[in-house]
């Protein structure tokens, strides 16, 4: 013991501070440790709900992102398959279009072949009267003798419908 009294350490008084650090250490870890272990453990309890909330709301918020783009692809489908419906109406209208176009061009094209053939019909049937009253006054004149207007008539249309009859053959 005198060597530890020569380095200063009073036996006695160690002992009891030993003691005194070791009663104090029981009431602390009795009064402190314990409770600020709970509190550590409830912590971290909360911490690792919140982290397995986090994870959660992350996959709602990835599953909803799928989702999203999965109603983003189908409006764009759909988009296009309505778009792709009015190319096919326009075309189908335009179709229409031609063919009324193409009806009403043929109407008109028969009727002003009508009109022409009827024009036609009344200047031959215009030019015979003219020239059948040429012929009878040329005939007239060439007899020097007045037949009946109807015997006239008579020769003049046989003579043109053989007439006819030889530019036809």
């Amino acid at each position: 013991m005198e060597g530890l009294g020569a380095l200063g350490i009073n036996l006695p008084m160690l002992i009891a501070q030993i003691v005194n650090f070791s009663i104090l250490f029981g009431v602390l870890y009795l009064v402190a440790y314990k409770p600020v272990i709970r509190i550590l453990d409830e912590r971290s309890a909360k911490i690792k709900e919140s982290m397995e909330q986090t994870e959660s709301i992350k996959e709602q918020v990835e599953r909803a992102d799928e989702e999203t783009k999965k109603q983003i692809e189908a409006a764009s489908k759909e988009g296009q398959e309505i778009v792709a419906r009015a190319v096919r109406g326009g075309e189908e209208v335009r179709q229409q279009a031609q063919q009324e176009a193409r009806g009403e061009a043929e109407a008109l094209i028969t009727r002003a072949r009508a009109e022409i053939q009827r024009g036609r019909d009344d200047a031959i049937d215009e030019l015979r009267k003219e020239f059948a009253e040429l012929t009878i006054l040329a005939a007239g004149k060439v007899i020097d003798q007045s037949l009946d207007e109807e015997g006239h008539r008579q020769l003049i249309d046989k003579t043109l419908d053989e007439s006819t009859t030889l530019k036809k053959g």
